[in-house]
């Protein structure tokens, strides 16, 4: 894998270390974590947006409410046609790899492993977790990933106990998923990959096309007065003009081989007291107590009515 390659995919995705002891991720990316605290910015964009621009469905499953100090999952759904391949930074066609982001609430984190259950260890079999920072434990990172094995991605979640931590409260808490397939269309320095359309930035006349070794396309456009720009296209994309074709400024000059893309999505899980699950379950206890008492006190009236001939 080229070092753009890897570049690109770290917008979103972590080269993994080892479950029972994830660490800070030196892949994901590090131009992220050196310039933004969170992954998601104040108006709810995950930053992998910024270099994945294509949208494209992300679904999360999680429960509705869980106990304090339990081990849940929260599982990643990134789906997308598994047959489609994408245009590599070599230009070549490869698969498409998947990668996720989880940000929990402060207090969860990445169970242990020895709190997993047999279901959980055969799931994540290959699987690597990687947290944003060391003081972020919360925001788990994910891939990497070949995407037709890891289209679905389980993350083991270990609960905060509020009687341990203070800080920690019984409510509802939000989390936010990020899925992303296949590469971007921008690198964290701001310039296009080879995995985008380029379009012309001049209105003119294509004078010429020139292939360079490295299997750049120059393109050579002549304005009406004269002046002529180069437009340099990567291997990749293909060429959708010819010499000689008249252009406007902002015309494709080439397709768009993207077929990734990145989404995201918010749900909610309840962190729950137990006092409140006991005491509904002995509210229940007590109505069908009242209720079958009720009914044989009502059978033993018509019986005493039956036997004095009311």
């Amino acid at each position: 894998m080229s070092r753009r390659y890897t570049l690109l995919l770290s917008s979103l995705l972590a080269l993994g270390s080892l479950i029972i002891s994830p660490q800070a991720s030196f892949a994901y990316p590090f131009w992220a974590q050196q310039n933004y605290a969170s992954p998601r910015e104040a108006t709810g964009k995950i930053v992998c947006a910024n270099c994945h621009l294509a949208k494209k469905v992300t679904q999360v499953e999680v429960p509705q409410a869980i106990m304090p100090d339990s081990v849940f999952k929260a599982v990643v759904n990134i789906p997308y046609d598994t047959k489609v391949q994408e245009i590599g930074a070599d230009g070549s066609k490869v698969p498409l790899q998947v990668g996720a982001v989880v940000m929990l609430p402060d207090g969860f984190t990445l169970a242990p492993q020895d709190r997993w259950t047999e279901e959980m260890k055969e799931e994540t079999e290959g699987v690597y977790y990687t947290t944003y920072s060391n003081d972020q434990p919360n925001i788990l990172l994910v891939g990497p990933l070949p995407g037709d094995k890891h289209q679905e991605i389980v993350f083991p979640i270990l609960s905060p106990d509020p009687a341990v931590d203070n800080s920690i409260h019984f409510g509802k808490y939000s989390i936010h998923v990020g899925g992303n397939r296949g590469r971007g269309q921008v690198y964290p320095t701001g310039e296009k990959s080879n995995n985008t359309v380029y379009n012309a930035t001049n209105a003119g006349t294509v004078t010429a096309i020139n292939t360079e070794e490295n299997g750049t396309s120059i393109v050579e456009i002549k304005t009406d007065d004269g002046n002529i720009f180069t437009e340099s296209i990567p291997v990749g994309p293909v060429l959708n003009v010819k010499v000689g074709d008249k252009v406007k400024a902002g015309l494709a000059l080439t397709n768009d081989p993207n077929v990734g893309g990145f989404g995201q999505l918010d749900t909610e899980i309840v962190l729950q007291n137990p006092a409140r699950v006991y005491g509904l379950l002995a509210f229940f206890a007590i109505v069908s107590f009242s209720q079958i008492m009720l009914v044989l006190k009502k059978r033993q009236i018509e019986k005493v009515q039956a036997a004095e001939g009311i």
